[in-house]
């Protein structure tokens, strides 16, 4: 009987086994999800850094410049550089003569400079005398200059005659059946720029002197020119280009700045127009 009741409770032990449900299988850990920044890096170089290997910015990242950005690049003293010598002198090589005769460089010379114009201006080459007329000064006056006067044909702003040493200006002939310096747009002020050598230098009309002789100037536009502005010895024999810019005129006739100013800005248009 007591080996009867074992097996029945084995037996009924080994069902129990049977219906109870399976264990799941045991699976393989996952592994840990790493932070984003580590799943994505990449994997560091190997080499020397960029900065090391990299030329400098500016030469990485500036393109190169268009024709228009390297003219505006350019110094503006290159870009509006001064009137030369030789760009005036390309201009008045020939003559088309505005007067109906010719002027004498000094008394007794024969007659040979002829004044001659442009649509713009008007010119003549000749030597150069030392005017030291105006306002007596250290310079110019009856004791250094045996032809001394002390008036001049225009004025200053303040009436007073103008100062040989001051004022750079050149000496036109007196209006005669010659040539009439009125009838071409030529008066008192009037923008001048004188050329002599590789120099010029801008001033104005400021004088009148005889009706036959051309070719003079103050003591100031000489001295600036470099030619001996000595009234009795000084001057020089030839070589000297005047050119007076018609329709022109600087107030106050002493301003010599203005005169610069005026005579730079016409020199300009003139070398730059189509005749």
């Amino acid at each position: 009987m007591i080996v009867s009741r074992v097996q029945s409770l084995t037996l009924a032990m080994a069902g129990v086994a049977l219906l109870a449900p399976s264990a799941p299988p045991a699976t393989a850990p996952q592994p840990r999800p790493e932070p984003a920044a580590r799943r994505t890096a990449p994997a560091p170089a190997t080499t020397a850094p960029a900065e090391a290997r990299s030329e400098p910015a500016v030469r990485r990242t500036a393109p190169a410049p268009t024709p228009a950005e390297a003219r505006a690049d350019e110094p503006p003293a290159r870009r509006t550089a001064p009137v030369s010598a030789a760009d005036l002198l390309a201009k008045v090589r020939t003559c088309a003569p505005v007067s109906r005769g010719r002027y004498r460089e000094d008394h007794g010379a024969k007659a040979t400079v002829p004044v001659c114009g442009t649509r713009d201006a008007v010119f003549w080459k000749a030597d150069m005398d030392i005017d030291c007329d105006g306002r007596p000064g250290l310079r110019c006056n009856a004791r250094t200059d045996p032809y001394f006067s002390s008036s001049t044909a225009f004025a200053q702003s303040d009436g007073r005659p103008l100062s040989s040493e001051e004022t750079p200006y050149v000496v036109v002939p007196a209006p005669s059946a010659v040539w009439n310096h009125r009838s071409h747009g030529v008066r008192g002020g009037s923008v001048v720029a004188v050329v002599y050598r590789d120099r010029v230098r801008y001033g104005v009309v400021g004088d009148t002197g005889p009706a036959d002789i051309i070719g003079e100037a103050s003591y100031a536009m000489a001295e600036s020119l470099g030619i001996d502005p000595d009234p009795h010895s000084g001057g020089t024999p030839s070589g000297v280009t005047y050119i007076v810019f018609k329709d022109s005129r600087v107030t106050p006739i002493e301003d010599h700045q203005a005169a610069v100013t005026a005579g730079e800005r016409l020199a300009r248009r003139f070398v730059d127009a189509d005749e």
